[in-house]
């Protein structure tokens, strides 16, 4: 596939890491950053300076427009740039139009983002009872008004505002195309689609076909598909089944940061996949580990940042529940390298066990709107006042 265009931003491979809180933060990224320029040609790996465009699209973790106005120090350490990104991206939340703008405004003026994603996606309680995230473009009005606003404030610089979102709320409720084409109208760079409501949650299967609806549907911009890419394979998949410009990948990264080396070696044409014996995933944890620390500046709160990935990353190895509780419990780099020479580092690749699906998933959830939510897609002076104060009570920031 030819490179993807994000507004101004050529990306060589149309690689996307999507956004998930408490994973994506630098280190996490920079991992992902560097397997994904493993899988480049030999001509341009490692990525420098010299290349022509970064392997892949790298994304922080969700941040509150509230938050980042507010600079609460979360908010700015989630959108602290790492020194070795080409790309610096960022996710934004937000359900007023006016803090959106303000936050827009901020990351602009202060040179704080390369590329700005707005997320209506989230399918988590706390944030849909609000009128948040994947159940927002439902207010069309309120959805085209908060992409216009951040469009607006980006505009005649370098930084694109792109929109990731879901179906929409269920299946009697869906969003999608309509959001689509007022992203596009608003000036949006892209739009992303997780092919699932916030009904589905994480569970079952994505509905790919939906993709390939909103790829007929916005034609001016890139359409990109996120749901149940696993491997590279699946990716490829995904874009022939469906003609969309460029795949997201959340998921099926987790404990396997190594599988954009695959992605990006498959969409250049090569068959380099990578298949690491438990020793190699123990020096990746290390890896992990050792930037964590540096990240954070604070050890045990790395350590304990890092224990959720335990369990992605050893998921299909021979390890024992005695040791993966234990890996679960480390508090310092020492307990870490103690409890990983436990392990039999000889073990070779698992195969099928250490891929599929990994993460949560669950059952269908009825999502929780706000009280009237769906009596009409116009807000009323009551929804107004409860959206103005909605973001004080989210995460991310």
């Amino acid at each position: 596939m030819s490179a993807l265009q994000i507004g101004p931003i050529a990306v060589g491979t149309p690689v996307v890491l999507a956004p998930m809180a408490g994973v994506t933060n630098a280190p996490f990224r920079q991992l992902c950053r560097e397997a994904g320029a493993a899988g480049l040609p030999e001509v341009l790996a490692p990525e420098t300076a010299a290349s022509p465009a970064p392997a892949g699209l790298y994304v922080a973790e969700m941040v509150t427009s509230r938050a980042l106005v507010e600079r609460t120090p979360e908010s700015m350490r989630i959108i602290s740039r790492d020194a070795g990104e080409r790309v610096h991206s960022v996710q934004l939340y937000g359900v007023d139009p006016a803090t959106v703008r303000l936050a827009v405004r901020m990351l602009v003026t202060e040179e704080r983002a390369d590329h700005i994603d707005l997320n209506f996606g989230c399918p988590v309680p706390k944030v849909t009872r609000k009128g948040g995230g994947a159940v927002l473009p439902w207010k069309s009005e309120l959805f085209s008004a908060i992409v216009t606003a951040a469009c607006d404030e980006a505009a005649g610089t370098a930084i694109p505002v792109t929109v990731k979102m879901r179906m929409g709320i269920d299946a009697d409720h869906l969003t999608y195309l309509d959001a689509g084409l007022r992203a596009q109208d608003a000036g949006a760079a892209s739009v992303a689609l997780h092919a699932r409501t916030a009904a589905d949650y994480y569970s079952g299967t994505a509905h790919w076909e939906a993709i390939a609806r909103l790829k007929e549907t916005v034609t001016d911009i890139p359409v990109l598909g996120n749901g149940d890419i696993w491997s590279a394979e699946d990716a490829l998949t995904m874009v022939e089944q469906t003609g969309c410009d460029g795949v997201v990948v959340g998921r099926g990264c987790q404990g396997r940061p190594w599988l954009f080396t695959d992605l990006v070696a498959a969409f250049s044409g090569s068959d380099l996949r990578v298949r690491p014996g438990l020793a190699d995933v123990a020096g990746v944890i290390r890896r992990h580990a050792e930037l964590m620390v540096e990240h954070f500046g604070d050890e045990l709160k790395a350590l304990r940042e890092l224990r959720k990935h335990m369990s992605w990353y050893l998921k299909g190895y021979v390890v024992g529940g005695q040791a993966r509780a234990a890996l679960g419990l480390v508090s310092t780099l020492g307990e870490l390298d103690e409890r990983l020479a436990e392990l039999d580092l000889d073990q070779p690749y698992p195969g099928e066990g250490a891929e599929g699906p990994r993460g949560r998933a669950g059952t269908p959830k009825t999502p929780h709107v706000p009280e009237g939510w769906l009596t009409s897609r116009e807000m009323d002076a009551a929804l107004r006042e409860m959206i103005a104060q909605a973001e004080s009570s989210v995460s991310g920031g």
